[in-house]
């Protein structure tokens, strides 16, 4: 285990070190995702609420986010059930799209399903070519800059994140610093609950580097920005298999109720949003055979150097949003939100335990 003052201490040497692998081995394994054709999917949440009680009873439901993805289509909802008020919202500072579904307390079972039809791509940019002139505007320059609950930027936080990049200049050198970093440093824990917590801060105060998607990949985040790199989250959910034969980045069967996965981008001027991963490379590791992988592997080194600027669009994003406010709910905003939520008498049911509501997720490809 890796000690803060260790880690502060050693910060540059992590991130200045890089897996050599001979060129043969890279070229054994074909992880080359690439913007071509778009894949149609169609992906229903169904929820039915079970010993609802007396109380009021009201889910929240996570959708395709409408706008602001180049690599994905929104094209409609569809819904069904016995919900007495089914209003769509929108969250007014990240543009989350969900659904907030209230039933009668007269309703014996409340029941409902909403079909969300998009379609995706892969994702690949050359960070080796000459940037174009795109930049980002300064009011989402300041949003994905910006500290939130779970993703602080001070403190230990830009310490770490300062020993990491040690004197990179360019905002590609800082990024490539924190992303070797993370690989090397942090692992996947397949104890942890769900996709992680998100709280990174409860993993520095610990010294203790292991989570799911939403704890490494909101690390990697949280260190960008404190580097003044403008980052996000983005959590979706998994819904196909890999097409590059990588059974951890993909799914096994229709059903992807625990399919949920937070990626992430970084925005670099010249080439807009670009897609990250660490979190996967780390997922490789561990789950892609019984036993897990070392890090030479030709597969987890072929996604160490995939996952840095593409990822496969066998994946739904919702959001990229953090301390979500849901309406009709006196929680605490949620701190990401990515899975369906439900209230029943104003207590909140555990998202992670599917069975406690109960809800399924599938999801089907339609064909072109």
């Amino acid at each position: 285990m890796i000690c803060r003052r260790d880690l502060l201490a050693a910060g540059a040497a992590f991130a200045a070190s890089s897996l050599v692998v001979a060129p043969r081995a890279l070229a054994a394994v074909r992880f080359e995702p690439r913007p071509d054709a778009w894949r149609s999917f169609a992906v229903t949440t169904a929820i039915e609420i079970r010993n609802p009680g007396t109380g009021p009873c009201q889910a929240w439901i996570p959708l395709p986010q409408q706008a602001g993805f180049a690599w994905q289509r929104f094209e409609r909802n569809e819904w069904d059930g016995n919900a007495t008020l089914v209003e769509p919202v929108r969250d007014p500072h990240y543009g989350a799209d969900f659904l907030h579904v209230t039933w009668a307390e007269n309703v014996a079972a409340p029941s409902f399903s909403v079909t969300s039809s998009f379609a995706a791509r892969d994702r690949f940019v050359d960070l080796t070519q000459p940037p174009s002139g795109v930049r980002l505007p300064d009011a989402e320059r300041a949003r994905y800059l910006a500290a939130t609950r779970l993703l602080p930027t001070d403190g230990v936080v830009r310490a770490v994140s300062h020993n990491i990049i040690n004197g990179a200049r360019s905002d590609l050198a800082k990024v490539r610093a924190v992303y070797d970093w993370v690989v090397e440093n942090a692992y996947r824990d397949g104890n942890v609950r769900g996709c992680g917590s998100g709280d990174i801060m409860e993993m520095l105060r610990s010294d203790n580097f292991g989570g799911k998607c939403a704890d490494l990949n909101g690390l990697f985040v949280a260190l960008v920005r404190a580097a003044g790199v403008p980052a996000r989250d983005v959590y979706g959910i998994r819904v196909a298999p890999s097409r590059f034969g990588y059974k951890s980045l993909g799914t096994s069967s229709a059903s992807v109720t625990k399919a949920q996965h937070c990626r992430a981008e970084i925005w670099l001027d010249g080439f807009g949003w670009v897609a990250m991963d660490p979190a996967d490379v780390r997922k490789v590791m561990l789950e892609e055979q019984p036993g897990g992988l070392p890090a030479g592997d030709e597969k987890v080194v072929a996604a160490r150097k995939t996952l840095f600027g593409a990822w496969e669009g066998n994946w739904l994003a919702y959001n990229t949003a953090h301390d979500v406010r849901l309406p009709g709910s006196k929680a605490e905003p949620n701190g990401f939100l990515m899975y369906p939520e439900v209230e029943i008498g104003g207590e909140r049911r555990d998202c992670l335990l599917p069975d406690t509501v109960a809800y399924t997720i599938t999801s089907a490809e339609r064909s072109a």
